[in-house]
């Protein structure tokens, strides 16, 4: 039996250590994008997430050898369990055994290990990582992996990003402008219009969000037009009209609400929207089952009603009668999703509710949570907020600000608390304007 320190490893327990984290760690990544959690809940579900990390790194070398390595091409969960315990382990072993993993790795271990490296302490990120990028034979997940963790970690420099941006494979260029966005590379007009044209929803996005941290009018104007045209992949620019929080952008969305395709998602942009005329429209949609609960959380976010009590419907059976084989959609997803976990409001006590509190809001006014929207309330709402909501409300932050405020809400959560601690010391004036006022070109 192998020795640590002149001690027996016990491997049952690193293999627990190893099971758990995985476990824990997939608890923990499924909570960020809850509705039913806070930031609060999801740190403590982190401790457990950390305590077995840890337990993986005093194994020492051992540990790497027969259990941390071969799980790198385990489940996703495993792997990046595996990883976070590598890369963080104090001899050079550990992330110089991840480095050599990555370049035989396939994609959907590659994914995972993606994560890992976005989730690592910065000063665990080898210094010849960027090396990757040279290499002649590197797939594009793995280009992508490389250019996403450098951005992730503020190490992206316009050396580095600038070759990629034109690269041939979108998944390649939309990991490289994520990386000089985040880094606040400026970005000429010329390296983002072919992207903004992109058939590819996340290259498209990713040049969206890059433009608009700079400023540029070109990247509203393709948000708008890949709403006005219901292109595929229209989730994010849906999201920012909403956030815009302009009247006729408003009105552009709610225009949209009888496609039933894309329902749903205009719901979730109009929560943002914080307009009285979207709550309006919610009220309505209640009453439709399949956007019931889609509907309730949108007015909730923008009134403050809490869907709750008296207020949401009792959860209903879970062994109601299957439809008959011949009805049954057999390509529908069963997979569940975030959206899931809403509570299902009751129409009539809202619409009650609604009819009484309506009046003491302004039509012209954006609200957050029935109180007016300044920046103070968008900081205090992104550390309240569910998580679910808390990525939208990040981005406007940041886009506000230019990218000057970035507050990672798929980071764990020493790193979270630190930017909300220091976007609370940036005086409000210096994001106080709609991301999509004062564009240029």
């Amino acid at each position: 039996m192998a020795e640590l320190s002149g001690r027996p490893l016990h491997w049952d327990l690193y293999e627990e250590h190893l099971d758990e984290a995985a476990f824990r760690w997939s608890q923990w990544e499924q909570a960020l994008d809850a509705p039913d959690y806070t930031l609060e809940e999801v740190a403590e579900l982190e401790e457990h997430v950390a305590a077995h990390v840890d337990g993986l790194v005093l194994g020492g070398e051992p540990v790497v050898e027969r259990l941390l390595v071969p799980a790198l091409a385990d489940e996703p969960e495993r792997v990046v369990a595996a990883a976070l315990a590598l890369l963080q382990a104090e001899a050079p072993f550990g992330p110089a055994a991840v480095l050599a993993a990555l370049p035989g790795a396939e994609p959907p271990a590659l994914t995972a290990l993606r994560r890992a490296f976005e989730l690592a302490p910065t000063p665990a990120i080898p210094t010849d990582f960027p090396a990757l990028l040279k290499k002649e034979d590197a797939v594009p997940e793995l280009l992508a992996l490389v250019l996403d963790t450098l951005g992730a970690h503020g190490l992206a420099t316009a050396p580095l990003c600038s070759p990629f941006l034109t690269h041939p494979e979108p998944l390649v260029a939309a990991a490289a402008l994520r990386a000089a966005n985040r880094a606040r590379l400026p970005l000429e007009p010329a390296q983002l219009s072919g992207a903004l044209e992109s058939d590819e929803p996340a290259l498209r996005d990713a040049a969206i969000l890059a433009g608009l941290m700079g400023g540029h009018r070109a990247a509203w104007a393709a948000c708008q037009s890949a709403v006005e045209s219901r292109a595929p992949g229209g989730r994010l620019p849906l999201l920012l009209l909403g956030m815009s929080g302009d009247e006729r952008d408003v009105k552009r969305l709610l225009d949209l609400l009888p496609d039933e395709k894309l329902r749903p998602r205009v719901l979730f942009a109009l929560g943002f929207s914080g307009r009285v005329a979207a709550a309006d429209a919610c009220v309505e949609l209640m009453r439709h089952k399949p956007v019931a609960a889609l509907a309730g959380e949108a007015f909730s976010a923008i009134t403050g009603l809490r869907i709750a009590e008296e207020y949401a419907a009792p959860r209903e059976e879970e062994d109601e009668a299957l439809p008959p084989l011949e009805e049954e959609d057999l390509d529908a997803d069963l997979s569940s999703k975030p959206e899931d976990s809403l509570p299902k409001p009751r129409p009539e006590r809202v619409a009650a509710w609604w009819q009484q509190e309506r009046q003491r809001l302004d039509t012209k006014q954006r609200y957050l949570a029935g109180q007016p929207f300044t920046p103070r309330a968008l900081l205090d709402a992104l550390a309240s907020a569910p998580m679910r909501r808390r990525h939208a409300l990040a981005l406007e932050l940041a886009l506000r600000g230019r990218g000057s405020i970035q507050v990672p809400t798929r980071a764990f959560m020493t790193q979270q608390l630190a930017a909300l601690k220091a976007a609370r010391s940036v005086p409000a004036s210096s994001f106080s304007r709609p991301f999509a006022e004062g564009l240029r070109g």
